[in-house]
């Protein structure tokens, strides 16, 4: 019979003028040209097995905050005299002018200093009257050549000043010369401006991140320090910091804190950008007008400089600055940005949408698929208990495991990469790493897509009945649709 109709059909497709191949082409055209197994475009990819070193990514796991002593300057064994500094001087004879013996010198007070800087302690009262070190390192004292007082301590400069009036100028005879008084009456101050968009509370954070929108658009003043700006997206500060405490940390500590994780993992100075009161108003102006996701266009400063310093650390990593880059003078600019958020997308059956990377931890593949809920070895069971049954009947369907990472190459190109997700349960090397701007597409393979298309058109369901007896006798029914 199963000739006979061989050779009935062979006959008709003669006779029609018709091929047996065609037809069966187009038979499974039909019933597979809506199965995304057969036409997914990206499925040939490349094994993960055959992938070169440069594609495979690196891992984040280890990473390390930056040690903080690393960000400060070194305190010093003394303090050393610079141009700002302020010194109460007192001179018997000389200062007020005219010779009155026992004249008691004046007591000085400073500029209270409680309401700007309410964290330091009030300053002393000082001896004397005030002089300025001038930008030449130099004293400029009454009857006497500019005293030369750059880098030397107190007492040194109390010796300088003696020296000055008793052996250059002989304006005072030894024994006068050891009742002058010299005080540090004012430290110098370094103006720094710190700008930094890391400063986003934490519900604007995604939405923060995502658009780069960063606006400083109110001025106010108060504290410890002048807010140049303070919004949800992004804050600038004018600093004072004192000697020996300008630099990276204080300006940090002082404007917010050290950076959270929304933080870029660097940030930049920009070395001696403004010198006068109106080039700083300058380049507040340019940091208000700075359109979201730009960088200001900032020129180096005088030398052209401008320095990065990490604030993570790979493992074993060195890193690349000096300590003395980390000291801030008059002038410089701290910009530090926040961190644009890394991400990676689902699509296929994953369900689809963009996804933020974490920065502190690696992702696989298996634990993206299983972050974004993704089907995985889940078999006939359902995402929800809605219908009142989480397992559907029948035998279930064959699992997807046809995983392609769509993957930017370092030369600007992209290429697939095939992972078969059941190998990755058993088999760590084919757990390769997410890396940001991947695009994960999960698809069946032909052979599970033909055996859940089966699965579904044709329903077998068994029962059986077995009653315990002595002959053991029992009732078996098979129903098909």
């Amino acid at each position: 019979m199963q000739n006979l109709r061989a050779k009935c059909w062979t006959f008709f497709a003669s006779r029609a003028g018709l091929r047996l191949e065609p037809i069966a082409a187009l038979l499974a055209c039909v019933m597979f040209c809506g199965c995304a197994a057969l036409t997914n475009p990206v499925a040939d990819g490349v094994p993960v097995r055959r992938l070169p070193p440069e594609v495979l990514g690196e891992s984040r796991e280890g990473e390390q905050t930056i040690p903080l002593n690393m960000l400060g300057q070194k305190p010093p064994n003394a303090y050393r005299l610079a141009a700002g500094d302020v010194l109460g001087v007192w001179i018997p004879g000389i200062l007020p002018a005219g010779p009155q013996e026992n004249q008691l010198p004046p007591v000085s007070f400073s500029q209270r200093a409680g309401a700007r800087f309410p964290e330091r302690e009030e300053p002393p009262p000082a001896l004397g009257l005030p002089f300025t070190v001038r930008e030449d390192g130099t004293l400029d004292l009454p009857q006497a050549e500019p005293v030369r007082v750059q880098g030397m301590t107190v007492k040194e400069a109390l010796q300088a000043i003696r020296h000055a009036y008793t052996v250059k100028n002989q304006l005072l005879q030894p024994k006068a010369a050891q009742k002058i008084i010299l005080v540090l009456m004012r430290p110098r101050v370094h103006h720094i401006l710190v700008f930094r968009h890391d400063n986003v509370p934490v519900n604007n954070l995604t939405a923060g991140n995502l658009d780069n929108n960063f606006v400083v658009a109110d001025i106010e003043v108060g504290g410890s320090r002048a807010i140049i700006g303070n919004t949800s997206t992004g804050t600038g500060h004018l600093v004072d910091l004192p000697a020996y405490e300008n630099d990276v940390l204080n300006a940090l500590a002082r404007t917010g804190g050290f950076p959270g994780t929304n933080a870029a993992d660097a940030l930049l100075i920009y070395r001696g950008y403004f010198k006068t009161k109106q080039e700083r108003a300058l380049a507040v102006q340019q940091f208000q007008s700075l359109r979201p996701g730009c960088r200001p266009p900032w020129p180096a400063g005088p030398n052209g400089q401008i320095l990065r310093i990490p604030l993570r650390l790979g493992p074993g990593e060195e890193p690349a600055f000096r300590p003395e880059d980390v000291v801030l003078q008059t002038g410089d600019v701290v910009f530090l940005e926040a961190r644009p958020l890394e991400l990676f997308y689902t699509a296929g059956l994953l369900p689809p949408g963009e996804h933020i990377l974490p920065r502190d931890f690696d992702l696989d593949v298996v634990q993206a698929v299983i972050r974004v809920r993704g089907p995985l070895v889940n078999g006939a069971f359902g995402g929800s208990n809605l219908s009142g049954a989480l397992i559907a009947r029948g035998v279930g369907n064959p699992n997807p495991s046809l995983l392609t990472v769509l993957r930017k190459t370092p030369g600007g190109g992209e290429v697939p990469i095939r992972v078969d997700l059941n190998r990755a349960l058993c088999d760590a090397r084919e757990r390769i790493l997410i890396q940001p701007g991947d695009v994960l597409i999960l698809q069946e393979t032909p052979g599970e897509a033909i055996a859940r298309y089966f699965t579904e058109q044709f329903n077998f369901t068994a029962i059986w009945r077995v009653f315990t007896r002595r002959d053991a006798q029992g009732t078996a029914t098979i129903m098909t649709p």
